[in-house]
């Protein structure tokens, strides 16, 4: 990760280094003189820390703070698949080790290896702001990190009986649906939810396979070489990945995805930057994954109402742990005005509203 994203830990961030360094003295079998720990401020949900010793330098990735949903945020799961993946999908960077005592920083973590480059987030790198083809050019370059990922043989890197591909989506549709329900106590957007949920049920597509998905894949969960602006390093937050229909992740992608003639409310959700909209249309990006892949993408309405369906429920999870004061992070304070443009696109795909 960029060491313009280091901050000073949030102060309701804090994690015990006495704890920390003994755990990590036993571990590694080494004597820690001092342990230095930063934040790394980008990221909406898990918590992740550099922390630095005798000129090593790992990478610390707990869950959020507050109560979590079942199975989200899932340290073990993250750990598992980037372990995994790391042989053959190099830019899932490799997890060294899984710690499940609670009581050394009052969750379960995992450390990671340090990768350096940047990640884009709100602005465009200065390399690539203004220029229409080296926008595309990454555009399409994260399409191809996309399929390459959706085109591995989850067998040859032991995943071949991870997850549970039968049912995988309907699953989803239960299981996201029951996260709003304990997230949220709006009855107008539950009304609504409703409705597009028994529409979604109704008409859910056959799946083309069950790949490896990242479940979380966008532009700001890349990093990019600090020379070299297209050229991937690294992808991140792999904890809710698993084996299922691989258009679920096309349909997340295209939920941050922005046109140039998308509405206002499209910059509420989209986590892409927007002072300079040069981006592919979305026809674009899906024909670009299809001609990569083989698949059909007949279907993609579906998968990107859903798309906006789960996402709305993700930024709800977020949302109240704010309203309940269980996190001060004051860049969630709009995020209900982005769940009511996620329900709006939702139900929109549908002709709904």
């Amino acid at each position: 990760m960029v060491d313009n994203e280091l901050i000073n830990i949030r102060q309701d961030e804090q994690i015990d280094l006495d704890k920390l360094k003994n755990y990590l003295n036993e571990l590694l079998k080494i004597d820690i003189d001092k342990i230095n720990i930063l934040q790394f401020s980008g990221g909406h949900a898990n918590l992740t820390y550099l922390i630095s010793f005798n000129d090593k330098e790992f990478v610390l990735r707990r869950p959020p703070l507050g109560p979590v949903a079942p199975s989200s945020h899932d340290m073990a799961r993250e750990h598992m698949v980037q372990d995994s993946l790391n042989k053959l999908f190099p830019l899932a960077p490799k997890s060294i080790h899984l710690c499940e005592d609670d009581k050394i920083i009052g969750s379960k973590f995992h450390l990671i290896e340090r990768k350096k480059g940047i990640v884009i987030r709100k602005e465009m790198r200065l390399e690539l702001d203004g220029s229409r083809n080296k926008i595309r050019l990454l555009s399409f370059k994260m399409i191809d990190i996309l399929a390459e990922l959706h085109k591995l043989d989850p067998s040859q890197v032991g995943l071949g009986d991870f997850g549970r591909p039968d049912g995988f989506v309907l699953r989803q549709l239960n299981g996201w649906e029951d996260r709003w329900k304990k997230a949220s106590e709006d009855k107008i957007k539950a009304n609504r939810f409703n409705k597009l949920v028994r529409y979604l049920r109704s008409n859910i597509p056959e799946p083309q396979g069950a790949t490896i998905l990242h479940n979380d894949f966008k532009l700001d969960n890349i990093m990019w070489d600090i020379d070299n602006p297209l050229l991937p390093v690294a992808v991140f937050d792999w904890d809710m990945c698993t084996r299922g229909d691989p258009l679920m992740d096309i349909g997340h992608l295209l939920n941050y995805w922005i046109d140039e003639d998308d509405d206002y409310e499209a910059n509420l959700i989209t986590s892409m930057p927007v002072k300079n909209i040069l981006y592919p249309k979305k026809s674009e990006i899906i024909d670009h994954y299809a001609l990569k892949t083989g698949f059909s993408i007949k279907d993609v309405d579906w998968y990107y109402a859903f798309g906006a369906f789960k996402l709305a429920v993700i930024i709800q999870q977020i949302y109240v742990r704010f309203l309940k004061g269980q996190t001060q992070d004051m860049r969630f304070a709009n995020f209900g005005k982005r769940i009511e443009a996620l329900i709006n696109r939702a139900n929109g795909v549908f002709n709904f509203n």
